[in-house]
């Protein structure tokens, strides 16, 4: 997410953020949110997106690939026949793939990403934490990372962090 809150999705908004997304290997703990995570849910364009990730060179500075290639993902998609890696195609709809997992104790955090996604869990509220990282950058356009809703979400503030990228990372629990 950048500074105006939307989520890139449009391939020239894109160009703002390249300086942001990988200039240099990312500051100790900035990748800890990933490390807490049991299973991850992505939309098809984020894991066509992350399928990078899958197939990178084993570098040493490249310290995400080794945390994210293990990690077990659910690719929520109606045109994708089949997945990659330590991926799977979702099997039923977002309610009852989280309820299935959330059942399974093995599967620890569930983290949900793309937009389109991650607003479909925020309307069916299914979403406990909201992990942002907010980079310094205004994009113009895109998709809204915060889907409107019909109804007031509180949040409460439970960590904040300031990289030396100047992003920010912002977590926050769905007050209930």
């Amino acid at each position: 997410m950048k500074i105006d809150a939307q989520h890139i999705d449009e391939p020239g908004l894109v160009a703002g953020l390249r300086r942001h997304a990988h200039p240099e290997p990312a500051p100790a703990g900035q990748h800890h949110t990933v490390r807490e995570v049991g299973v991850h849910l992505l939309g098809r364009r984020l894991y066509e997106t992350m399928l990078y990730w899958e197939t990178v060179d084993q570098n040493p500075s490249l310290k995400f690939a080794a945390i994210w290639k293990p990690l077990p993902k659910v690719v929520f998609s109606t045109t994708l026949s089949a997945v990659q890696s330590n991926a799977r195609l979702a099997s039923g709809g977002l309610a009852e793939e989280i309820e299935r997992m959330r059942a399974e104790p093995e599967n620890g955090n569930i983290a949900i990403g793309g937009a389109t996604l991650a607003a479909e869990a925020a309307a069916l509220e299914l979403i406990d934490e909201y992990r942002a990282r907010v980079y310094p950058v205004l994009v113009g356009g895109g998709i809204p990372f915060f889907p409107q809703h019909e109804c007031q979400v509180d949040l409460e503030l439970v960590e904040s962090r300031t990289f030396s990228s100047r992003v920010v990372y912002l977590r926050y629990r769905v007050a209930r």
